[in-house]
């Protein structure tokens, strides 16, 4: 028999709309419209199509198709606790703005270090985007420090070694040369600057529009 994906028998069309939606609130002629018949797909098969999708960015299919995956009978314990599997279901919920499912998965499930990354900035800007919306507005560096602090990386997706946030001596060294040089810096330089520094030229960007308002801020103290 060959072996035939997920995507291939369930076209994107095929797949339940809404799929963030509580199914115990659909109608029985809801369900039974968008019902998929029974297929024996293995939590391998499964979690090769959510790597895929995951990959290519299809973030709205990959939601689709985690919520109304057919699956084995006696499968569902283990397409629980497969990686790929929580980690699809964890990127779907940072994308649809579910953070309570987002840190229900990543605090209860163990994850390899490959998936450390991708988890960790998914925590850190899910509870900076809660934090925004509820100071009404956008989170300095500070204020971004506090909420790091405030809500830590969990364990499960942290091997215990520390994180800076914080640019090294060396490249805030070149950064304070270049600034007093040019507090200014056109993309040009600062594209220079990023290749200097291994920053990209957002930093950059971001580090000359901080120190400016830093020493708009003394300059108005000491007036």
């Amino acid at each position: 028999m060959v072996f035939r994906s997920p995507l291939e028998l369930y076209p994107t069309h095929f797949f339940l709309p809404n799929f963030a939606a509580d199914p115990h609130h659909r109608s029985h002629e809801e369900l039974s419209m968008f019902q998929l018949p029974t297929l024996n797909f293995s939590p391998e098969q499964v979690a090769s199509v959510c790597e895929t999708l995951e990959e290519t960015g299809d973030i709205e299919r990959l939601g689709r198709f985690l919520w109304s995956l057919p699956v084995a009978p006696g499968a569902c314990e283990a397409i629980n606790k497969h990686e790929s599997i929580l980690r699809a279901r964890a990127v779907v919920a940072f994308h649809t703005g579910n953070f309570r499912d987002l840190y229900h998965i990543l605090e209860n499930h163990k994850f390899t270090k490959e998936s450390h990354g991708k988890l960790q900035a998914m925590w850190l800007e899910a509870h900076y985007q809660e934090a925004e919306k509820l100071r009404g507005r956008p989170l300095g560096p500070v204020d971004k420090y506090r909420v790091r602090k405030k809500f830590p990386l969990p364990r499960t997706i942290w091997d215990g070694e520390q994180k800076t946030h914080c640019f090294k001596e060396r490249t805030r060294s070149l950064l304070r040369e270049w600034y007093l040089q040019d507090p200014y810096p056109n993309p040009s330089k600062k594209r220079e600057l990023a290749q200097a520094t291994g920053l990209t030229p957002t930093q950059v960007g971001n580090w000359f529009k901080n120190r400016r308002q830093r020493d708009r801020a003394a300059a108005a103290k000491n007036r």
